[in-house]
């Protein structure tokens, strides 16, 4: 093993889980709650650091759900690597809550941001690094912009919302129901005032149930489009014009409110960072199609913007 890596990883406390030829894959336990995969190529130079925030739900660090396995995650700094950038990805802190059945009913947006900040510190004053970069995709985008700090060098967002989590949840259900957008619009109204409320519809009962409430609420205080607007590092939007979830318009939102961004639109590229030639049905299979490479020009876009 490089010298580099051999110091990197007495000083981490970590252990190898496997090698090939161009990089080297090791296992970190950043705290209690945060353990992920730092993905290392093989040679003794200095090298930027990209911190990989996953998406919304227990999603762990490859990018998987329990019922979704697509690896774009994984795929995503498999990619990098072989542009000599490494990267680190963990499983959120939610994955091992479930795994130990211990899920914290206190579990609020702020622990994701602080986990993605003790992130950026275990690895910013390690020489091994040149830069550090923090990537969220999804959820993660919010979370990345909070976690920005004086210690990272640039942001990059894939798939990010530009808009407060209630407001895109009051557009979905008007697209799915215009009915429930006003009883939706009160139950946000409660929670806003610091308020638990029964007054939902019961359709959103994944959403407004008692449990879920406190986190949502923690969730929506923070407007992308203001959060992005004290990111002054460079800053790198991504987004796919085939994504059923987060359509370019969002992307396009947080561009409008950046200092210092560079918005990248992808063409044909869906939510889970695949290239889609078809319809919203192969779109929609696809998140559980771990067969399928994820877009090059993604990887294109991030490796242009990080060696600029």
């Amino acid at each position: 093993m490089k010298t580099v890596l051999t110091v990197l990883l007495m000083l981490l406390g970590i252990h190898s889980e496997a090698q090939n030829i161009e990089s080297s894959s090791v296992s970190i336990a950043i705290n209690s709650f945060i353990e992920g995969t730092l993905l290392v190529p093989n040679d003794d130079t200095p090298k930027p650091l990209v911190i990989i925030i996953a998406d919304t739900g227990p999603t762990d660090r490859d990018g998987n759900q329990n019922f979704q396995k697509h690896n774009a995650l994984k795929k995503l700094a498999e990619g990098l690597a072989t542009h000599n950038i490494a990267s680190f990805r963990y499983d959120k802190r939610i994955v091992k809550q479930i795994r130990h059945r211990s899920i914290d009913p206190k579990l609020s947006f702020d622990d994701f941001v602080n986990d993605a900040k003790s992130v950026v510190d275990k690895f910013a004053t390690n020489t091994a690094f040149s830069k550090i970069y923090i990537l969220g995709h999804g959820q993660g985008s919010l979370v990345g912009m909070l976690a920005v700090q004086s210690n990272v060098d640039g942001f990059i967002s894939v798939a990010g919302s530009g808009k407060p989590i209630d407001q895109v949840i009051l557009d979905q259900v008007a697209l799915m129901d215009p009915s429930l957008v006003e009883p939706t619009t009160l139950a946000f109204s409660e929670l806003k005032q610091g308020k638990l409320t029964k007054n939902y519809p019961q359709a959103l009962e994944s959403i407004f149930n008692l449990q879920t409430q406190p986190f949502m609420r923690s969730w929506m205080q923070y407007d992308p489009q203001i959060v992005i607007k004290s990111i002054t590092i460079p800053t790198l939007i991504i987004s796919g014009t085939k994504d059923l979830q987060v359509p370019v318009s969002e992307a396009e939102l947080l561009k409008v409110n950046a200092s210092n961004a560079k918005l990248q639109l992808i063409k044909d590229m869906n939510h889970v960072l695949f290239h889609i030639e078809g319809n919203e049905l192969e779109n929609s299979k696809s998140y559980n199609e771990s067969f399928r490479s994820i877009a090059n020009e993604l990887i294109n876009a991030i490796v242009a913007f990080i060696n600029n």
